[in-house]
């Protein structure tokens, strides 16, 4: 490939990097602001956000079946926009530390759930959900997780993640 080509290459990957953060971005203030707006607003922004999710999904799809030089990158981030897009993952932060390859932050996060059950500031359901969330994430991202971390992700994931673990993998 000439230098031409990377820098091109180098440039959409920049710009698919951006938009996915935008877009991101965009469904995490629909949901830091939903206290802030009418249940008929919060569900016509965070559907707009969504339906963009899936125009930008396709236009991956369409990318990566013509560059094989962005299919490893290309299809990351697509894993990221079908989770959120699935509703796989609900946590903004956590597709965006999936869609941008950090471990160590989802691994911090975990702990950060951990300690928020241990002062009663989430419910234990709010913590098993954003738990299963997280590890499946890390799993994606090809990280190890330990006999507990594994036993709980196979006696709490739900049937949606199921489908998005089954989806990414290719499996479907």
């Amino acid at each position: 490939m000439s230098g031409y080509g990377k820098e091109e290459t180098a440039k959409l990957r920049s710009n698919v990097e951006d938009q996915l953060a935008r877009l991101l971005q965009q469904l995490q203030d629909c949901e830091d602001l939903k206290d802030d707006l009418d249940e008929d607003e919060y569900e016509s922004t965070k559907q707009d956000t969504l339906n963009q999710l899936r125009e930008f999904e396709q236009s991956l799809q369409k990318m990566i079946a013509g560059d094989i030089t962005l299919v490893n990158d290309l299809g990351g981030m697509r894993l990221a926009i079908q989770g959120a897009v699935s509703q796989a993952f609900r946590t903004p932060e956590v597709i965006k530390m999936f869609a941008n390859k950090q471990p160590a932050q989802l691994r911090l996060r975990l702990e950060q759930k951990k300690e928020d059950l241990k002062l009663k500031r989430i419910t234990q359901e709010s913590y098993m959900a954003q738990v299963v969330e997280i590890l499946t994430a890390l799993k994606k991202l090809g990280e190890e997780l330990n006999a507990e971390e594994e036993e709980f992700l196979k006696k709490n994931m739900s049937q949606q993640l199921a489908q998005f673990e089954a989806a990414s993998s290719g499996d479907t």
